[in-house]
């Protein structure tokens, strides 16, 4: 498996089309974004260049190749509102492989990681995340890679004709 993760300095049109469908991925959609009711979860949402652009302001983000193919994308943040411990100097961290093929493969652990280093070359030694409770495949990787669990949010997100917790976890790098 050949991994490449490039840093996104200036988003073009055509990364804008393939991150606004995984935004619209029904097999994504539940684990990629908060859904207060069925009509949030069944929302279209429109990404654009702009918008993209701004999120560069408060964003690191970066782009998972496998094989010179777009799959995934991840970034992070310092010190966001959304904190549940607001410990200054605070990276959070987000991640989505939105191809098929990039699931299953190791592709998550090799990115998180290249993450972690890069935010450890920033000067900060904590990550938050956020992970909604049904997605235990994202729990279990989080927890093997060191992460512990240090909240739960209940009724957080919305599926499956139910309200779900967002499980809030913690890394000291």
């Amino acid at each position: 498996m050949k991994l490449n993760i490039q840093k996104l300095e200036k988003p073009t049109q055509e990364l804008v089309k393939k991150l606004e469908h995984w935004e619209n991925d029904p097999d994504l959609i539940p684990y990629t974004r908060v859904h207060r009711s069925k009509e949030e979860l069944e929302a279209y949402h429109t990404v654009t260049l702009e918008g993209l652009s701004d999120r560069l302001h408060n964003h690191d983000i970066y782009l998972i190749y496998l094989e010179d193919k777009l799959i995934g994308e991840m970034n992070f943040m310092i010190d966001p509102p959304h904190l549940h411990k607001k410990v200054p100097g605070t990276a959070w961290i987000g991640i989505t492989i939105g191809e098929p093929e990039g699931r299953g493969k190791g592709v998550g652990v090799e990115a998180i990681r290249y993450l972690e280093e890069q935010i450890n070359s920033a000067g900060l030694n904590r990550i938050e995340l956020g992970v909604f409770e049904f997605n235990e495949r994202a729990r279990k990787l989080y927890s093997k890679m060191g992460y512990k669990e240090i909240a739960r949010l209940a009724d957080f997100t919305f599926w499956k004709d139910q309200m779900w917790a967002d499980i809030r976890m913690e890394k000291i790098l």
